[in-house]
């Protein structure tokens, strides 16, 4: 253990100075050529110190040189080195630290600690203010030589016109300008006078005696009460309860909120807060966010008033997203004019649960960007479907508040009729399309969901046939007639089990509406199903896709997947109508096709921050095209293999090498065209 005194003698009045590296040829210990003054509202000191001027290392000539440059030839009370030599160096300090309430002076003695609080940390620096002396005396020196060829008759004849302003009187945000400006601030650092200073050295008496005060003048503890404190009182001191902190918290992004600090607000400015954050939410997950002791009623009569009921479910109001006098960040539209288009878009969903962006942006006449924003508020986009509301139809709520339900559809069709005015709406845009009704799902069927169905009724066929099969070899056996019943003549119904085979899905056929995953089912009965073809078709398609394949690759060598799919589509696109390739070719099957016809895929390292795409990154080659460049391409896909980009000596070196021969220009180019 160390006992701690707190000194308090030289508060606020101990400063901290860094010195720079000195060079050998000053000392700063050497207090006949030093001087200091210091400007004490600006913490600004200057330190004259002096320069060993017989050290080895000092440059005489030099220190002349500049002397001369300073001062020039006469010697007075102005020059700043009177011994025409370079004598004395000049530093100036800078604050290093704004805040040094952190740091003190310690002194350690006998295992006793004293800590004296630092008033300030003054870093010095080198000051070449005489260099900028130096200058004037140049032009002082030009001046005077362009200016001798004059007479004074000619300088007396020189009349000048003066022009006379009359200054306008100043007004208080000008006055406030000027008083911040640099050039205000440094007139003000000007003005104040230094106040010289008388350095002592380091072992000089008053220095021995000013430095006791670094000590804690009474060692009894009754005087250094800063250091007797409860733990409950010290804890307090290291952590007091200032306002100050409380102002300088960050503030927290838009869309963060602190549930603790929310539940101290009314339970109209919650309403409000969480549906700006959240903007469409169902009653059930707001009734969860504001509490178990919240009254469901109030609720309501909150909620009202701050967003509108869409599809059994909450959206906030357009114009508390938009307040007056707001504009769009995008194009800059009143905030009128967007709470129209947003009450557009929420009018839509609450005839369908699906808008198409294209619509919305040809009545409403507003920038993609916007339309895009009021989309994503309540809605997902859907591939080649449109935007889908963003939540389920709310059935629970809309059976136990039909007068909420009812109230809400008068309010919208007072909104409808403000939009049929703004925007000119056509029939078109009024009639709902037909759909099933809120509470009904719709009817989809996921792959998985068919497969399972499929193995169902396989195994329930199977079952059943396995039945009639035991039932006639049972009556066979009871036969006793000599002629024997052919096995083989009994043939068991075999149903698809994997997942790979076509199934029956006949049954199910209703719950899409004549889709099949998705897509419309064609009159055609040899197109596919899920992928598959009837067992017929499938040679005669491969020998089709595995002939254009290797017509392709014996034309172009070397193709990226994307190249291939984009070739085989302008292939379709050349052949007449109901031709076999129609009936669907996955990627896989144009993959597989590639590897059987003798290609290769060639795995080229490319960049991982390269942009393409990943059917870009697949590179296939035919690998044998049976003429006398086979070796030759072989052993360049290898080297591409390794690097995705290759100088050409290189490639021709390893050409030659691998193959035994000098290869000419033309073959060489020949192989990597």
């Amino acid at each position: 253990q160390i006992d701690v005194f707190l000194a308090r003698s030289l508060l606020e009045k101990l400063y901290l100075f860094q010195y720079p590296i000195r060079p050998a040829s000053m000392t700063y210990d050497d207090v006949t050529h030093l001087s200091a003054k210091i400007k004490p509202k600006q913490q600004k000191v200057e330190l004259e110190m002096a320069i060993d001027t017989l050290n080895p290392n000092y440059c005489r000539s030099k220190g002349e040189q500049i002397a001369l440059n300073v001062d020039g030839t006469c010697t007075d009370e102005t020059s700043t080195y009177s011994s025409k030599l370079m004598d004395k160096q000049t530093f100036c300090s800078s604050q290093a630290a704004s805040n040094v309430s952190r740091y003190a002076a310690a002194v350690y003695k006998k295992g006793e600690l004293h800590l004296t609080p630092l008033h300030g940390i003054l870093q010095l620096r080198p000051s070449f203010t005489y260099l900028d002396k130096a200058d004037a005396k140049h032009r002082e020196r030009e001046a005077a030589n362009e200016g001798g060829d004059s007479s004074q008759d000619e300088a007396e004849d020189d009349v000048k016109q003066i022009t006379v302003r009359f200054s306008r009187p100043e007004t208080e945000q000008a006055r406030q300008r000027r008083v911040q400006s640099y050039e205000f601030l440094q007139k003000r650092q000007a003005e104040e006078h230094w106040v010289h200073l008388h350095y002592y050295g380091l072992k000089d008496s008053r220095s021995e005696h000013e430095r006791q005060y670094l000590f804690s003048q009474g060692h009894g503890l009754a005087e250094n009460t800063e250091l007797i404190k409860s733990p409950s009182e010290y804890l307090m001191m290291l952590m007091p309860p200032s306002v100050e902190e409380e102002n300088d918290k960050p503030m927290a992004p838009s869309n963060v909120l602190s549930m603790a600090q929310l539940r101290t607000l009314p339970l109209a400015d919650q309403i409000k807060i969480l549906m700006k954050n959240v903007k469409v939410m169902p009653f059930a997950n707001l009734m969860s966010l504001l509490g178990s002791g919240s009254d469901s009623t109030a609720v309501l009569r909150c909620i009202q008033q701050v967003a509108m009921l869409v599809q059994g479910n909450w959206v906030v109001k357009s114009d508390v997203l938009y307040p007056k006098d707001t504009s769009s960040p995008h194009s800059g539209v009143p905030a009128e004019v967007l709470c129209r288009g947003r009450d557009f878009v929420m009018w839509k969903f609450t005839q369908d649960r699906w808008v198409v962006r294209k619509e919305v942006a040809t009545v409403t006449k507003l920038c993609p960007e916007d339309v895009k924003d009021f989309l994503e508020h309540m809605s997902v986009a859907r591939i080649n479907k449109g935007w889908e509301f963003m939540l389920p139809y709310d059935e629970d709520f809309v059976k136990k508040h039909p007068d909420i339900v009812q109230r809400q559809h008068m309010l919208w069709m007072g909104i409808q009729a403000k939009l049929e005015k703004v925007y000119n709406l056509l029939k078109e845009h009024l009639t709902p399309k037909k759909q099933e009704a809120h509470s009904a799902r719709p009817l989809l069927v996921s792959g998985e969901q068919r497969v399972n169905m499929a193995k169902a009724k396989v195994k329930q066929n199977y079952g059943q046939l396995e039945k009639e099969f035991q039932k006639q070899k049972a009556e066979m056996k009871s036969n006793d007639t000599s002629g024997k019943m052919d096995v083989s003549s009994i043939r068991i119904k075999e149903e698809p089990v994997s997942d790979e085979e076509p199934m029956d899905t006949s049954a199910y056929e209703g719950l899409n509406n004549g889709l099949v995953n998705g897509l419309h089912a064609e009159d055609n009965p040899t197109d596919p199903l899920n992928g598959h073809l009837p067992g017929g078709c499938i040679d005669w398609v491969a020998q089709e896709l595995k002939a254009f394949v290797s017509s392709t690759f014996k034309k172009q060598f070397v193709l990226t997947l994307s190249e291939l799919k984009r070739l085989f589509n302008l292939h379709l696109a050349s052949l007449p109508p109901g031709h076999t390739l129609f009936s669907g070719i996955s990627d896989k099957m144009l993959q597989d096709m590639v590897l059987d016809t003798g290609c290769k895929q060639i795995l080229v390292p490319f960049p991982p921050q390269t942009a393409a795409s990943p059917d870009e990154l697949k590179v296939y080659a035919l690998w044998e095209a049976g003429d006398t460049y086979d070796q030759h391409r072989q052993v360049l896909l290898e080297i591409f293999s390794k690097n995705y980009r290759v100088r050409r000596n290189v490639i021709q070196n390893q050409l030659s090498q691998e193959c035994g021969e000098d290869l000419n220009k033309q073959e060489v180019d020949r192989v990597l065209k």
